[in-house]
């Protein structure tokens, strides 16, 4: 396994209501990879991801960014968000300028680049998420999905190594989901990280390469999606369910109907339905 590029080590957190957040949290964030945060809500999950760009500081605990511990003072703090961009879940809490073009921009900018490599970064981001169209566009007039990815836009145009994306799906329809999942597809195919809260565990199973189980502040259990979602007494304890693909095909394998390698379960709609198919033709034949 090779070194992570973000590890937060004993995360302890309590908002000031005294109400823990974090309780001696450990995780691991391995480079290149898409690593999906469930839990239930109060679960820890945005307290967590708060934690992994500087946004929160830990009473006890650290996080480290390529093995260096970082500080909270501004120009660290600054240099840990070039390095570490999050998305908040509600777009309208970080879109604030009058066009697309300038809030993807504001970024750029900050980073001490020149108006034309600003322009330059703007318009590869913007092209990544096939919004390109939307650039002079007033942001007040456009949709829930398109506010979504002129937000990450504003991110990738920092080039970040990790991109954290709080709730990412929450509030987009299928159609929105599909084309949102498509370009951080893409985002990882480049090279980026990803980190991403959710309590969807059909989203997770589906497109997480690894998955932390949070609970009660903690995390519960870390591993790749299928080692992390096989525990159904676990995700009972986080109050989470298996996610439905899994139970199908453990349900049709356990009454012989289906067969599949412990270590390779069908994870998407897609692959149940090609099993299926080939279990038939073969019964056929």
């Amino acid at each position: 396994m090779s070194d992570p590029i973000l590890l937060a080590e004993g995360l302890e957190y309590a908002y000031p209501d005294a109400v823990m957040a974090l309780q001696g949290l450990n995780l691991r964030v391995q480079p290149g990879r898409r690593l999906a945060l469930l839990g239930a809500n109060g679960s820890g999950k945005t307290t967590l991801l708060l934690h992994l760009n500087g946004t929160l500081r830990p009473a006890r605990g650290q996080v480290r960014l390529d093995g260096q511990i970082l500080g909270y003072d501004r120009a660290a703090r600054l240099a840990w968000r070039s390095r570490v961009g999050l998305v908040l879940q509600d777009p309208e809490d970080q879109l604030f300028s009058a066009t697309v073009a300038q809030d993807v921009s504001f970024g750029p900018l900050n980073q001490g680049l020149s108006d034309a490599e600003a322009r330059t970064r703007v318009d590869e981001a913007l092209a990544s998420l096939r919004i390109a169209h939307l650039a002079g566009r007033p942001t007040h007039a456009l949709s829930f999905g398109q506010k979504k990815r002129v937000a990450i836009a504003g991110i990738l145009a920092m080039r970040p190594a990790v991109v954290i994306l709080d709730e990412p799906t929450a509030g987009l329809d299928p159609h929105g989901v599909a084309h949102l999942l498509g370009a951080l597809r893409h985002l990882q195919d480049s090279g980026t990280t990803l980190v991403f809260s959710t309590h969807d565990v059909d989203l997770a199973y589906a497109w997480a390469d690894d998955i932390a189980i949070l609970g009660a502040g903690r995390v519960l259990r870390q591993g790749t999606a299928v080692e992390a979602l096989a525990d159904s007494n676990l995700l009972g304890s986080a109050h989470l369910r298996t996610p439905t693909i899994l139970a199908l095909a453990t349900a049709l394998r356990d009454s012989g109907d289906l067969e599949w390698s412990d270590a390779q379960p069908p994870r998407t709609q897609g692959e149940l339905v090609e099993l299926i198919r080939q279990r038939s033709v073969h019964a056929r034949n």
